[in-house]
C-alpha cells in the first residue's frame, strides 16, 4: 500500500526553529512567536495573595507552572495573549493574588493569609492562618495549583500556609511558597513564621529575573505592644514580603514573581498595614529541535515554509580562566594562587607553561550555558587561617565537549601550629606557603597547563617570616626571604581574543611585618600585607582569575580572589547573543565575533 509519508511509519515529529529565545512579560499583553519557532516552553506564575493584618497569616505564594523544555506546540509568527495576575491586595479583607493565564495554561493566584481568627486561604499555594484569635490554632490554606486539569496541574508547584499559634502564641503562620510549606506561628511568641520557599526554575531557564526564583510565600505577623527584636517573619525566597509585629508595617512581595505579601502585627488599638501580594510573570522559551526519523516529503515541505532548523556549526576558540584564590589570613601569609588558564586561541599559550589547546569544532547552532567562578573569599575563622580557593569556571557546562578551569589555590595562613599552618593550597595555580621561624612550609602546586605553583619562605631566625606569592599563570610565585622580604605574585598571561592584548591571572603577593611586602603579579594580582608603614592586603582584580595578597585583616575581605572570565570567539558567518546583559558581545577588527562573560549565563549561538 502506497504511503503519503514516504514510506517512514512512525509518530508525527515536529520542527521546531526558535533559536533558544527566551521572552519576559511582566504586564497583561500579547507574545508573538518567530517565524520558525513550533515549538515553546514556559513558565507561568499566578500573582501572590495578600497578608492579613491584626496578628495576620502571610499571603501565599502563586501558583507555578514549569513545562519541561521538549516541546508545546505552537504556530509560527502568532500573537497569543498573556494575562499577568495582579498580586492580592491586604487590609481587613486580604484577597488572594489573581491567575496568571496564557498559551492554554493556568497559574492560579495565591490564596491571602487570615485575619486572627480566620484561617488562611486557598490559592496557588496557601495563605497563613491568622495568630491569636482563638483557644486553638487557626489552618493555613491549601494549594490548588496541582488540581488543575492537564499540564497546568502535572507541571504545577504550590504548597499550603502554615497554621496560626493558639491564643498563647500571638504569631500567624507563614505563606506558602511554590517550593515549600509556610511555617507554622510558634510558641513562644519570639519564634519564627517565615513564608515558604520559592521555586528555581534557573536550571531550564537561566538568566531570567530575579534569579529564577518565583512564588515565595509571605512571612507571618505577630501580636506585640513593642516590636520584638527576636521576632523574624521572613518573607520565602522568591520574592516573599517579610511579616511584622508590634505597630510597624508589613512587607508586600516583590512585583513580577509572584511572591505573598507580609502579614501584619498588632499593637494597642492599632492595626497596621499587611503587605499586598507580588504581581505574576510569563517566561517562554522558543525552541531548536529536530530530532527522530523524518520522511523526504516532511523534510521538502518545512523547507519550503522556512521552518526546518538550519543545523549551522562554527569552529570557536576559548579563553576560560577560573576565579583566583584568597590570600591568607596573619602577618606572614601567603598571596593566592590565580585561576586556572586554558586558552585556544592563535597559538598562544595556556597557563603553566603549557602549549595552545586546540579549538573547539562545529559547535552547533543553539545555547550553551557559561559559569564563572567566583574568587576565594578570606577565611574568617580560625584567625592565622588559609583563604579560601576560586571557583571553577565552565564554558559550555554540561556538554561533552565543555571547558573546565580550576579555581586558584589559597594563600598559607601564618600560624605556627595546625594541620594546614602554613601551607599554601593547590589550584588552577598554587598558592603561596609561609613559614612560623626556621620551620618552612610547602607551597600550593598548580594544575598541569593551567598555571604555576606558588612561592614559599624556607624559613628565617623566628617569628612569623614573609610569605610566598601565589602563582600566576606564566610564572612561578616568588619566594619570601626569612623575615625581611615576602615573595611577589607570579605574572599572568596576555591574549588577544578579544581583539587587543590583555593580561590576566596574576598572583597575589605575600604579606610580612617588615616593609617589603609582595606585590601581586602581572594581570591583577593582589598586593601583600606590610606592618611598616601599615598597608592592607589587596585583593585580586574582578574579571582577572587574579590570587589575593596575603592579608593582617581577618575582618574584611581585602585578600580576596578576583573573579573569573570566559571569552569566546567565533567566526564572522556566526551571530552571538549573551545574557544577562551584563556580558558582553563585539566585533573583532577582522570581523571575528566575540562574546565576553563577566557573569555566568547563557550564550546563544545563530
Amino acid at each position: 500500500m502506497a504511503r503519503t509519508n514516504g514510506g517512514i511509519i512512525g509518530k508525527t515529529n515536529k520542527t521546531s526553529f526558535g533559536k533558544c529565545t527566551q521572552t519576559v512579560v511582566t504586564a497583561t499583553g500579547c507574545f508573538t512567536t518567530q517565524p520558525g519557532t513550533r515549538l515553546v516552553g514556559g513558565v507561568f506564575v499566578g500573582g501572590g495573595g495578600g497578608g492579613g493584618i491584626n496578628t495576620g497569616g502571610g499571603g501565599g505564594g502563586g501558583g507555578v507552572i514549569m513545562t519541561a523544555t521538549d516541546g508545546l506546540p505552537v504556530c509560527g509568527n502568532t500573537s497569543y495573549p498573556i494575562v499577568i495576575g495582579a498580586g492580592g491586595s491586604d487590609g481587613p479583607g486580604p484577597a488572594p493574588g489573581n491567575d496568571t493565564t496564557g498559551l492554554g495554561f493556568t497559574a492560579k493566584g495565591g490564596g491571602a493569609g487570615g485575619c486572627n481568627s480566620p484561617p488562611g486561604s486557598a490559592g496557588g499555594s496557601g495563605g497563613g492562618g491568622g495568630g491569636g484569635g482563638g483557644s486553638a490554632p487557626t489552618t493555613g490554606g491549601a494549594t490548588n495549583q496541582a488540581c488543575q486539569t492537564g499540564l497546568s496541574g502535572s507541571c504545577g508547584y504550590g504548597s499550603a500556609g502554615g497554621p496560626g499559634g493558639p491564643c498563647t502564641a500571638q504569631v500567624a503562620g507563614g505563606g506558602g511558597g511554590a517550593n515549600g510549606i509556610g511555617q507554622p506561628g510558634r510558641v513562644p511568641e519570639s519564634g519564627t513564621a517565615a513564608g515558604g520557599a520559592g521555586k528555581d526554575v534557573s536550571t531550564l531557564y537561566p538568566g531570567v529575573p530575579n534569579c529564577g526564583v518565583y512564588a515565595g510565600g509571605g512571612g507571618g505577623g505577630k501580636w506585640a505592644p513593642q516590636p520584638s527584636p527576636t521576632y523574624t517573619g521572613a518573607g520565602g525566597t522568591g520574592g516573599g514580603g517579610a511579616g511584622t509585629n508590634g505597630q510597624s508595617t508589613a512587607t508586600s512581595g516583590t512585583a513580577n514573581t509572584g511572591g505573598g505579601g507580609g502579614g501584619s502585627g498588632y499593637g494597642p488599638c492599632v492595626s497596621t498595614a499587611a503587605g499586598e501580594g507580588g504581581s505574576g510573570i510569563v517566561i517562554v522559551k522558543e525552541l531548536n529541535k529536530a530530532s527522530g526519523v523524518w520522511s523526504m516529503q516532511s523534510q521538502f515541505q518545512a523547507q519550503q515554509q522556512g521552518t526546518w532548523p538550519r543545523f549551522i556549526a562554527y569552529d570557536m576558540d576559548y579563553l576560560v580562566i577560573a576565579g583566583g584564590g584568597a590570600g591568607g589570613n596573619g602577618g606572614g601569609s601567603g598571596g593566592g594562587g590565580a585561576g586556572g588558564y586554558r586558552n585556544s586561541y592563535n597559538c598562544e599559550t595556556s597557563g603553566g607553561g603549557g602549549s595552545s589547546e586546540t579549538p573547539l569544532t562545529a559547535i552547533e547552532a543553539g545555547c550553551y550555558s557559561i559559569t564563572i567562578g567566583g574568587g576565594g573569599a578570606i577565611n574568617p575563622s580560625p584567625a592565622y587561617a588559609p583563604g579560601i580557593p576560586g571557583n571553577n569556571s565552565v564554558a559550555f557546562s554540561g556538554e561533552p565537549f565543555s571547558i573546565t578551569s580550576i579555581g586558584g589555590g589559597a594563600g598559607g595562613g601564618a600560624s605556627p601550629c595546625g594541620p594546614l599552618s602554613g601551607i599554601g593550597q593547590p589550584g588552577g595555580s598554587g598558592g603561596g606557603g609561609t613559614g612560623w621561624g626556621s620551620t618552612p612550609r610547602a607551597a600550593g602546586c598548580g594544575t598541569a597547563n593551567q598555571g604555576f605553583g606558588g612561592g614559599f619562605n624556607p624559613g628565617g631566625p623566628g617569628g612569623q617570616v614573609g610569605g610566598g606569592g601565589g602563582g600566576g599563570a606564566g610564572t612561578v610565585g616568588s619566594d619570601g626571604s626569612g623575615t625581611s622580604s615576602a615573595g611577589n605574585g607570579g605574572d599572568g598571561l596576555a591574549s588577544s581574543i578579544s581583539g587587543s592584548p590583555v593580561t590576566r591571572a596574576g598572583g597575589g603577593g605575600g604579606a610580612i611585618f617588615a616593609n617589603t611586602r609582595g606585590l601581586g603579579g602581572a594581570g591583577g594580582g593582589g598586593n601583600g600585607y606590610r606592618q611598616s608603614p601599615v598597608q592592607n592586603g589587596s585583593a585580586g582584580t574582578v574579571n582577572t582569575g587574579s590570587g589575593g595578597g596575603g592579608t593582617n585583616c581577618k575582618c574584611s575581605s581585602p585578600s580576596a580572589g578576583g573573579s573569573g572570565i570566559v571569552i569566546v570567539r567565533a567566526p564572522s558567518a556566526a551571530t552571538l547573543s549573551v545574557s544577562p546583559g551584563c556580558n558582553s558581545t563585539s566585533t573583532a577588527p577582522e570581523g571575528c565575533k566575540v562574546a565576553i562573560f563577566n557573569v555566568s549565563g547563557t550564550l546563544t549561538v545563530s
